[in-house]
């Protein structure tokens, strides 16, 4: 299988590496291509930056990645990655999708902002086999879990197809032998940060940011990780849901049944200002990356 790893940390990431290693030693082909910065937050936007209508790629590599991996950065939101991997704009088409490790946990209903998640989201929504990984730490300690989880995950991924979901896991940041094992999750109310208004002022408001307590939610993702469980949860890509619910129609204009043209406006937001220039504009990867 042709693997294909990204995150929403940036391309120096050693959460790549962890990936990307676990892949190779499962016998797969592996290329990386992540941000050439942190898009954390960045959801399934597909925002990038283009010079004279390219994608704009970046000759970089995860710190440690074995040679036996193509890498290179690219100047794009994880969510755009993932949707034009699907169709092999970066010279093959992925079996499989690999997005993280993040820093920091992708728990609860906030997985709906994350970039890791979002690379993953995109991915599965044009049929492509898709998993996020996060480790609960702003500065892990402990990659050799993460290691051990990530395999466990990858020869369950890889054995079962999940159709458009995506298998999304959270990994504490702690040693093998403190490790409880890996649980299923339900998705906890919240993730573990949640956002407050601090101050609304003329023309502005502040933000706070607070941790979120394990609370009373047991078998919930956020619960679980937090007592020492991984924890992996299926997520579904966007789909139409109006079940219990019964929507009016509502007759207005007569009109013929002829088609009308729809526009699907601006698809591909262009950072602006520009991000300074650490690389040069291809339609293709570097050559050897």
């Amino acid at each position: 299988m042709h693997v294909l790893v990204t995150n929403d940390d940036g391309i120096d990431s050693p959460g790549l590496t962890v990936l990307a290693d676990s892949a190779l030693a499962a016998g797969h082909t592996v290329t990386v291509v992540a941000p050439d910065h942190q898009y954390s937050g960045a959801s399934a936007s597909l925002m990038s930056h283009e010079e004279d209508g390219h994608l704009v790629f970046v000759n970089a590599r995860p710190p440690g990645l074995d040679e036996r991996a193509r890498a290179f950065g690219i100047k794009a939101a994880p969510g755009l990655i993932g949707f034009v991997a699907s169709s092999g704009a970066f010279g093959f088409t992925p079996d499989l999708v690999l997005s993280g490790i993040n820093y920091g946990a992708n728990t609860g209903r906030a997985t709906l902002h994350s970039g890791t998640v979002g690379a993953a989201l995109a991915s599965a929504t044009h049929g492509v086999r898709s998993m996020a990984v996060s480790i609960a730490s702003a500065d892990p300690q402990h990659w050799e879990t993460a290691r051990a989880v990530v395999d466990h995950a990858l020869e369950w991924l890889t054995a079962h197809d999940i159709g458009d979901r995506v298998l999304n896991i959270n990994i504490p940041d702690t040693p093998m032998e403190s490790l409880r094992g890996i649980r299923s999750a339900s998705l906890a109310s919240f993730g573990a940060v949640q956002a407050h208004v601090k101050e609304e002022g003329v023309g502005f408001v502040q933000l706070t940011y607070t941790s979120v307590e394990p609370g009373d939610e047991p078998g919930t993702d956020h619960h679980l990780l937090s007592r020492g469980w991984a924890t992996w949860t299926v997520l579904r890509a966007p789909v139409a849901d109006d079940a219990g619910l019964e929507l009016p129609h509502v007759d207005m204009a007569t009109a013929s049944d002829a088609a009308l043209a729809v526009s699907a406006g601006t698809v591909m937001s262009v950072s602006n200002p520009p991000l300074p220039d650490t690389g040069t504009s291809r339609e293709h990867p570097p050559a050897g990356a």
